[in-house]
């Protein structure tokens, strides 16, 4: 199966009008109102493209931003194809530029730079395809719930209900030039290998296409996650006892709310704890050991009953300036 073809039946028939295209896939995006100030990160590709084409339909009022990694030769000039498509659709442009070193991680340490330069609330343009991958690549991690739920839908991924197959036609049938970035079909990144080889075999295997299906478990994998999320704000972590004795589900989630509390946001981002510093928490509230390490410098300990977190530092453990009796929201 071609997954290239892969799109929803009549959206993109050659006997419709672009306008009519346009107006069936804004009734699947999750734009924020009409106005709104956003930005759009739009690297010149056809799903940035398509983002930034329908933001400026929704009438938002956005500023397309082009961030240069200075990974390749000619990434600098894709900032002109952004400009000019942001010209003609009436947004706003900005270009950046910052810098990774080659090496481990490239995706994730480009990603970082890419985000620290466009701000928080910024719009990405992926899609329902880019979805199913961020799922597999979670499955491969051996992730719970929360990796399960990949990308959240909302304001920051309007068009995360469409095909990538239907960004690419709409850019052609709009006459929009776009970027090819050759990385993208690298085979040393893993989702690379996922989209080419995984994603097709699985398709072969099911005898259907199952971006589709992967979305759907992220839809509902989201909503468990967020119940259960609701569910452990009243589980005190700090109580030993009632965290011992609360459901396995809610403790976890409690104590990993709680630590990730306490980290920076930087932290929390690189070193978020992991399964087994979680288990190593409740055995703590079940007596089982005194304290331990959590990771990103945080220690847990346990005394006369409570349990308290403590910043590890060369001079020994220093009390975390944090509240002791809620465990506050789940980082995403």
């Amino acid at each position: 199966m071609d997954r290239s073809d892969v799109v929803p039946p009549g959206v993109l028939s050659s006997t419709r009008s672009l306008d009519a295209v346009v107006a069936d896939l804004l009734g699947r995006c999750t734009f924020p109102p009409t106005g709104t100030p956003v930005v759009a990160a739009v690297s010149g590709g056809a799903d940035s493209s398509a983002l930034l084409i329908l933001a400026a339909a929704a009438d938002l009022d956005v500023t397309a931003v082009h961030v240069d990694h200075g990974l390749r030769p000619e990434s600098g000039a894709e900032a002109e194809v952004v400009a000019e498509l942001a010209a003609r659709v009436g947004a706003g442009f900005r270009a950046e530029r910052v810098v990774v070193e080659p090496g481990p991680n490239l995706e994730a340490r480009a990603r970082d730079a890419r985000l620290a330069v466009l701000g928080p609330g910024s719009m990405t343009g992926h899609t329902a395809d880019d979805q199913a991958e961020t799922l597999v690549l979670a499955l491969l991690r051996g992730a719970g719930l929360d990796g399960l739920s990949a990308m959240r839908v909302g304001a920051t991924k309007p068009i995360l209900a469409l095909r990538r197959a239907e960004t690419w036609a709409l850019c052609e049938a709009a006459g929009v030039e776009t970027v090819d970035d050759p990385s993208n079909r690298d085979p040393a990144f893993v989702r690379n290998r996922v989209r080419a080889e995984a994603l097709p075999l699985l398709d072969d295997i099911a005898g259907r296409d199952v971006a589709p299906l992967l979305a759907r478990l992220a839809s509902l994998a989201a909503d468990e996650a967020d119940l259960l999320d609701e569910m452990a704000r009243a589980v005190d972590p700090t109580d030993a006892r009632l965290l011992a004795a609360a459901p396995p589900a809610l403790a976890r989630r409690a104590v990993r709310a709680w630590v990730m509390d306490a980290m920076s946001e930087p932290d929390r981002r690189a070193y978020p704890p992991s399964a087994a510093a979680v288990e190593r928490v409740l055995a703590v509230a079940r007596g089982e050991a005194v304290a331990t390490e959590v990771g990103a410098g945080v220690r847990v300990e346990r005394h006369q009953g409570r349990l308290s977190l403590h910043r590890v530092g060369t001079s020994g453990a220093d009390d975390l300036p944090l509240p002791v009796d809620a465990p506050g929201p789940v980082a995403p």
